[in-house]
């Protein structure tokens, strides 16, 4: 074989390896917003309350381009820093609880996110920047020792408005729908997307509920039915655990 044949082939087989690299990590800006506590905010764009503060270790961010609509609310991403001197290899993983824009930036950090991409020693330093390049990737989510829940938002009225977010979506999913089981019709009606992570419906059915939500993720498209999910005296604020852990 040839220089140049050998070259050719070498650039073929480079090639492959190139491309994934491209698609997995994307390059962008990071940020912080302000936090007495250096926690998340309950009071994020996604709607999960105190699950939005302390999720994850605190590890949460707002974006603005993988917002869509709120179905990227839940989403894990692993967030690393550009700075060699300052930043790890390892960077930080965060779960998305809120929407945020910034300076040309893709995360809005919370304040424990952000020093956790520095290297030992260097957040206080980090932190003085403001605004880093960082490079980011979608990863799965995963929740040791929890089990995907119903949470019955605060703004639900018992009997008459229920309104709910899933919480502990694991894996790399994402909540396209949420229907619920109408008994006296026998058919499943569509929740409505109220704002954010959370869906509602007015004068739900009554009696222990039954569920059942759309997932996009490395399976396609699926339903995954969750029967009395939720039950018949349900209360607002509330968050009912089921036997569901999705991969």
């Amino acid at each position: 074989m040839g220089l140049y044949q050998y070259y050719l082939l070498s650039v073929m087989l480079l090639l492959p390896a190139l491309c994934y690299s491209h698609y997995t990590s994307t390059y962008s800006r990071a940020t912080y917003y302000g936090s007495p506590d250096c926690l998340g905010t309950p009071t994020g764009a996604c709607r999960f309350g105190e699950y939005g503060r302390t999720v994850n270790d605190a590890n949460v961010a707002g974006v603005s381009r993988l917002w869509k609509n709120g179905t990227g609310c839940g989403a894990c991403y692993q967030v690393r820093c550009k700075v060699p001197q300052l930043c790890s290899d390892y960077g930080v993983y965060v779960v998305v609880t809120d929407y945020g824009e910034g300076d040309k930036t893709d995360f809005i950090l919370s304040p424990r996110a952000y020093g956790r991409m520095a290297l030992p020693d260097k957040s206080a330093e980090l932190y003085s920047y403001g605004v880093v390049n960082v490079e980011f990737r979608r990863v799965p989510c995963w929740y040791k020792g929890y089990n995907l829940m119903f949470k019955v938002h605060e703004n639900s009225r018992y009997p008459h408005y229920l309104a709910i977010a899933i919480l502990y979506v694991a894996g790399q999913n994402d909540v396209l729908a949420v229907e619920i089981w109408q008994e006296d019709c026998q058919e499943w009606m569509a929740m409505r997307r109220a704002f954010g992570a959370v869906f509602d419906i007015s004068s739900p059915p009554e009696g222990a509920l039954n569920l059942r939500f759309q997932v996009s993720g490395s399976a396609g498209l699926t339903w995954v039915v969750a029967n009395n999910a939720i039950p018949s005296d349900w209360k607002a604020g509330v968050a009912y655990e089921s036997e569901i852990q999705l991969e």
